[in-house]
This record gives C-alpha cells, structure tokens and sequence, in this order.
C-alpha cells in the first residue's frame, strides 16, 4: 500500500468550537483550501483514531501562522489558552480575530482547576494577543463575507511575507549588502 504524504499544516485556527466552528472557523478554512493553504481546524483535520494533543501540538509546531479567533467564552477553554500559549511560545505569527468580544475583555477562567504554572503561562499568551493588532467583528452588525475575506487576505499576505524571509535567510547571497 503506498504511503500517503500528508502536506504540513501552514495555518492553524485557533477557536472555541461551540463559539466559532459553524461561522468564521469553518468559512475561513473553506476560504484558505480553496487558495491551495492547509490550515488546520480540528474538526475538518483529524480523523478517529488520531491522538488529540499529538496532532494539535504538532500543527502548531509546524504552521507559520496562528489565527487565534476570540469569541465570548474562548478563555473558559483550557483546550483554546494551551493552543494560544503554545503558538505564542513557539514565537508564530498570530492574527487574532475577536468576534463579538473586545479585547479588554478577555480574561482566563480560573475555577480552581489550573495549575499556577498554566495560570500564568495562559495570562501571558492572553495578554500578548490581546496587545496585537488583530480583526474585529461584530455578528449583529457586521457581514461575515467580509471578515473571511479580510482574514484571508491578511493571512496570504502574512504567508508570503514568511516564505519571502525565509527565503532571504537560506540564500543570504541575496541580502542586499551595506555600504
């Protein structure tokens, strides 16, 4: 039987599945497939059988961009603030998108149930998000249309800008030389 080879994750969409997986997650991953991106999105992703942490962490370590979409019971998910605080560690680019949730807003959960080591290591990746220049959308008012193709556009550009430096960094004969 030949072997199939799995093309690497280049995106991974950080969300709260009740919140997200049936609007902007799942258009946004529709939207980046069909330009010939693999993004990653659990539901549309794994498959049975597949270790749940093991594939997520390893898409993480393998994207070049993070989509963290931030939804109003996002940092109530221990599964959400791992994926973000793992993407911040790991120093990826990371697009958030805050859907009918402002920044200021955002907050960890903590019912007794984290360590103070995820506590702490959870407000970081919080904070650093929280202080990115990111996407906002606002479901009563906004056209959904919009905020994929917006999203989309930034993380093409986004892509391309990576690949573009790290081209530069494996050929440095082409870096332009100072006077």
């Amino acid at each position: 039987m030949a072997k199939r080879v799995m093309k690497p994750c280049d995106v991974f969409l950080n969300h709260r599945s009740m919140d997200t997986k049936k609007t902007v997650s799942s258009l946004l991953y529709d939207h980046l497939t069909r330009f010939g991106f693999n993004p990653f999105l659990d539901n549309k992703t794994m498959k049975p059988g597949d270790k749940l942490f093991d594939k997520i962490n390893g898409a993480i370590l393998e994207c070049k961009v993070g989509v963290a979409i931030f939804s109003p019971r996002y940092c109530e998910s221990k599964f959400c603030l791992h994926e973000l605080a793992l993407l911040m560690e790991c120093r990826k680019k990371v697009i958030p998108i805050f859907c009918d949730v402002k920044p200021s807003q955002l907050r960890v959960v903590d019912a007794g149930k984290l360590s103070g080591h995820e506590l702490r290591r959870f407000r970081w990746a919080l904070e650093e998000a929280k202080y990115t220049v990111g996407l906002t959308f606002d479901s009563s008012k906004g056209n959904l249309s919009d905020i994929v193709t917006n999203a989309s556009d930034i993380i093409i550009s986004s892509m391309i800008e990576i690949e573009n430096e790290e081209q530069m960094m494996m050929h440095p004969q082409n870096l332009p030389i100072a006077l």
